[in-house]
C-alpha cells in the first residue's frame, strides 16, 4: 500500500465523520414524509370540524330572511308597521332581495353632498353619473345662466342632520324612494367683481330638501339616480 493510498483512505473516513457528525443519525423517532398525503379538501370530507382558514373565499347565495324575526320589526327604525312606507319597502324588496334601507341611506347622504357641490362648482361630469337625464337638463339650464351672468357660487356644508325615507314606491321593475334631507350649510353667489348676488357668507342657513331617487330593480347596476328635487318648510 503506497502512500497515496493511505492518505486517500484516511480523507475518506474523515469525510464520513464530518457527514455524519453534520445530518446526524435515524433514531426510529422521524415522522416520514407522505408523498400520499390527502389534501385539504380530503381532510374537510373526512373531518367534518376542520374550519377553512382565514382568507378563504367562499362563494354563496345571500342567507335566507330569517323566518322567525316579525314582520312587524322588518323595517325598524326606518318605517312603522302598516303605514304606506313599510308596504313600499316591501314591494322593493320582493323585487330586489338584496334591498337594504338602511345602506341606502346611508348612500343617499353621500349622494345628496356630492350632488350639491358639483352643482355649485358646475360639474357638469360629476352631475350626469348622479342625475337622471330629466334633471341634469334643468340643473344645467341654471349653470349655463350663471355662466352667462359671469358667477360662481360657494357652497359648504356645515352638517347634514337628518335624511329620513318619507315614501317608498315600486312599479314594473322601477323603484322609487324619496329622502328628505336636513341640512345647514353655507352658500353665497359673487359676480365677476366679488359683488355678492345671492346669499350670506358668514350665515349658516338651515335647508330641508325632499329628493326622489330611482333604479331599475332587473338591471346589474345597482347605482340609484336623483329624478325629483323639491324643498320643504
Amino acid at each position: 500500500m503506497d502512500i497515496y493510498t493511505i492518505i486517500f483512505l484516511a480523507l475518506a473516513v474523515f469525510i464520513f465523520l464530518r457527514l455524519r457528525s453534520v445530518l446526524g443519525q435515524r433514531t426510529g423517532s422521524e415522522r416520514p414524509y407522505d408523498r400520499a398525503a390527502p389534501t385539504v379538501a380530503q381532510r374537510t370530507q373526512d373531518n367534518k370540524n376542520v374550519v377553512p382558514m382565514p382568507g378563504t373565499v367562499i362563494d354563496q347565495a345571500p342567507l335566507a330572511p330569517n323566518a322567525d324575526v316579525a314582520a312587524a320589526d322588518r323595517w325598524k327604525g326606518i318605517a312603522e308597521p302598516g303605514t304606506p312606507l313599510a308596504g313600499g319597502l316591501d314591494a322593493i324588496a320582493t323585487q330586489d332581495s338584496s334591498f337594504d334601507p338602511r345602506h341606502f341611506l346611508s348612500g343617499a347622504r353621500g349622494a345628496y353632498e356630492m350632488i350639491v357641490l358639483a352643482f355649485a362648482n358646475g360639474d357638469r361630469r360629476a352631475l350626469k353619473d348622479l342625475l337622471s337625464s330629466e334633471v341634469y337638463e334643468s340643473f344645467e339650464a341654471v349653470i349655463k345662466d350663471r355662466e352667462k351672468h359671469e358667477q360662481k357660487t360657494e357652497t359648504r356644508f356645515v352638517s347634514i342632520d337628518k335624511a329620513e325615507l318619507v315614501s317608498a314606491e315600486a312599479r314594473d321593475r322601477a323603484a322609487q324612494l324619496t329622502v328628505r334631507f336636513v341640512s345647514q350649510m353655507i352658500s353665497v353667489t359673487r359676480d365677476k367683481t366679488g359683488a355678492i348676488v345671492d346669499g350670506n357668507p358668514d350665515k349658516v342657513a338651515d335647508i330641508t330638501d325632499v329628493w326622489t331617487f330611482a333604479r331599475d330593480t332587473s338591471s346589474r347596476d345597482p347605482n340609484w339616480k336623483l329624478v325629483g328635487t323639491g324643498s320643504a318648510a
